[in-house]
């Protein structure tokens, strides 16, 4: 057996070890967003850095004006490769849409096999556990890694990662590497690995619309005083027109056209639109006419309004116009499209379209631009190959729907691409209630950070 074999054999054995080491993980309420979880973020990566050490790296807890960040270096000779991954995870709300507690980590059999229940399964513990228990594997066997690693793991991305920016830039000689490994991603299916090489970018707006200076009985004052909801109703329904194109003036400015062969590519994957809505009880794809449902996910952008809040929203009814309504806003950015410009645009439209005696306020929440990474590399070549000899599927190169600012990050600030390989699946509800990460995925998702480090390694 090769030392590989060896290594692959080791990560089969030691599976009920690396679940208790994730759910020890999972059972962390790292909350980024709320104030209260504070301390359980720190815990968290305490934890991390524990593990860490025992893995043989010099690791580290970096305090920040936020939540922490953990940097770990394994040192050693051979291709530098950096690993980024996060420990925060979004809030459980709504909590009664649970099955059960969402920080009690339990193994859960589906009709499509077993799974991990928690939230973080799969955004982002299971993925960043993978490729720790990789490395564990490569240690047990060899005493080494086939590279030389530095990991940086942040708390902070699921609320806006305030404080990524200043730490990069602060630490950029510490972190420089040949090669970039970001794991929050997934598969196209559940047989099909996947590299991503398209992200959207990112832009959020809250916009919160005044009138009255208090709540008003809408008998006493219905009619003649300005209503804050109907006013934002308004503007918000002006943004989209009846094909579901954007209609702020400048949105699609520096949208390129999809490549002919980029399309094929895309094409060929036979990907079922009807199906991929069916999963979520939906039937017709609503976004913008003549483009693909995959094209509308991977490679065009969209407005679309997240959160609506204003009035009494408790259980009966109160008739009462409010003092304000609030929308949260979000733009998923492609191509040249700057997001400073579209924030601009945006408000300039919102402005334009307020009545006597309204005001606006904003609170902005975020702004990357799209990035595209070359697939013609020996280091993408070298993962592709490794993914296809695990999965027995040819690895595809993808886009992705999402936005990973930490990608655009390390390209200007640390002048270096990223490799994006994950194992999630569009069915793990992350950011929803009852999370989860398949165990195929983290079982083959550490085999293949097993077999990508030594590609890598050799590239």
């Amino acid at each position: 057996m090769s030392q590989l074999d060896d290594v692959l054999a080791h990560i089969d054995a030691d599976q009920p070890q690396a679940l208790e080491r994730l759910f020890d993980l999972l059972r962390m309420e790292s909350i980024s967003t709320d104030p209260a979880y504070a301390a359980e973020c720190e815990k968290a990566a305490d934890w991390l850095v524990e593990d860490l050490k025992s893995l043989g790296f010099e690791a580290t807890r970096h305090d920040t004006p936020g939540r922490p960040m953990v940097v770990a270096h394994s040192g050693g000779s051979g291709k530098h490769l950096l690993f980024y991954g996060h420990y925060d995870v979004q809030p459980v709300d709504p909590l009664e849409l649970w099955t059960r507690p969402p920080f009690e980590p339990m193994i859960e059999d589906t009709p499509h096999g077993q799974v991990i229940r928690a939230r973080g399964a799969s955004d982002d513990k299971g993925q960043l556990m993978t490729f720790l228990e990789a490395c564990r594997a490569w240690k047990a066997v060899t005493g080494a890694l086939p590279a030389n690693i530095t990991i940086l793991f942040e708390g902070e991305e699921e609320s806006g990662s305030p404080s990524l920016i200043p730490f990069l830039e602060a630490h950029a000689e510490e972190l420089k590497a040949e090669l970039a490994l970001v794991c929050d991603t997934g598969m196209l299916d559940r047989d099909t690995p996947a590299i991503a090489t398209r992200l959207r970018g990112m832009l959020g707006e809250q916009i919160t619309v005044k009138a009255a200076s208090k709540d008003l009985h809408s008998g006493a004052f219905g009619g003649p005083a300005a209503n804050p909801i109907r006013v934002l109703a308004k503007i918000l329904a002006g943004l989209h027109d009846t094909e579901g194109r954007v209609t702020l003036p400048g949105f699609y400015d520096g949208v390129a056209d999809l490549p002919a062969e980029i399309k094929a590519q895309w094409d060929a994957l036979n990907f079922d639109g009807e199906a991929f809505l069916g999963e979520v009880g939906l039937k017709v794809p609503a976004g913008e006419q003549g483009y693909s449902a995959l094209e509308q996910i991977w490679s065009r952008p969209t407005l679309e309004f997240n959160g609506i809040i204003g009035g009494y929203t408790g259980e009966g009814f109160k008739t009462v116009l409010p003092a304000q309504a609030s929308a949260k806003v979000s733009m998923r950015l492609v191509s040249q499209q700057d997001p400073m410009t579209l924030r601009a645009a945006l408000r300039a439209y919102v402005e334009s379209c307020l009545p006597a005696d309204v005001t606006v306020e904003y609170k902005p929440h975020g702004g990357s631009m799209a990035t595209e990474l070359p697939t013609d590399t020996p280091e993408f070549t070298a993962a592709q190959a490794a993914l296809t000899e695990e999965w027995a599927t040819e690895a595809v190169f993808s886009g992705m729907g999402g936005s990973i600012p930490i990608v655009g990050h390390f390209r200007k600030i640390l002048g270096m691409n990223s490799l994006m390989v994950g194992f999630g699946l569009d069915d793990d509800q992350i950011h929803s209630p009852n999370e989860k990460y398949e165990l195929r995925s983290f079982h083959k998702g550490t085999r293949s950070w097993a077999r990508i480090l030594e590609a890598l390694a050799k590239a």
